[in-house]
């Protein structure tokens, strides 16, 4: 199933303009319309990416939260190493 489109209008520099349009012309891609949604599809990735990297760095400094990953840890140690061995032993 297609994703619904909707027409808009974008402003935008003419050297970048003349860059997509180059793009296209080189086969890079189908269409302005297909340059520009990949684009921004990779943008907003880019930016969810970074969101989530952020919440991560923010667990790093975080005592609380690197206590209760540490309890897990140790209460999972022993079955990984169980775990480890079983599929050692299966090889």
């Amino acid at each position: 199933m297609a994703a619904r489109t909707v027409r808009t209008t974008l402003a935008l520099p003419a050297d970048l303009l003349e860059r997509v349009d180059r793009a296209v012309r080189e086969g890079k891609a189908r269409s302005r319309n297909v340059f520009v949604a990949t684009a921004l599809r990779h943008e907003l990735a880019a930016e969810e990416a970074a969101a989530i990297d952020a919440a991560f760095a923010g667990m790093a400094d975080d005592e609380e939260y690197q206590a209760e990953a540490l309890a897990l840890a140790e209460d999972f140690s022993s079955e990984e190493w169980a775990a480890f061995r079983a599929a050692e032993s299966a090889r």
